[in-house]
């Protein structure tokens, strides 16, 4: 009898480990997959950040310049160049270095499944 209530303590120990292992995993995930905030700190800076395409996420949840250069590819309707996109912003687009960033844009966007990139290099709307 002495042996049995033994092996139940050791074995209630070891239940009550994994229960406190269990709730550190739940807390740690839990915080993985809050929602994260607009911005974020990066070497000091505030940064946007583009939330990535899902269900219950709407345009409005991207910042201003992303929605701006969102609606300029879905009102085209089809392909676009970062030339074109470019051009409707009113950036120089004889300077490609003005053009980077913009590229930057419409990747990030196409990456966060806010938009397609076509093999070529331009950018569709996803329906």
């Amino acid at each position: 009898m002495a042996k049995q209530l033994e092996e139940v303590r050791a074995e209630r120990d070891e239940l009550a480990v994994a229960e406190r292992v269990w709730h550190r995993m739940a807390e740690q995930l839990a915080a993985e997959t809050a929602v994260v905030p607009p911005t974020a700190q990066v070497a000091g800076r505030a940064v946007l950040l583009v939330p990535h395409r899902g269900a219950g996420v709407d345009q409005d949840a991207l910042p201003p310049e992303y929605q701006r250069i969102l609606a300029i590819v879905c009102d085209v309707g089809g392909a676009v160049t970062v030339k074109q996109v470019g051009e409707v912003l009113g950036l120089d687009v004889a300077v490609r270095g003005k053009l980077e960033p913009l590229r930057g844009k419409l990747s990030k966007l196409a990456g966060r499944g806010w938009l397609r990139k076509l093999p070529d290099g331009r950018f569709t709307a996803r329906l």
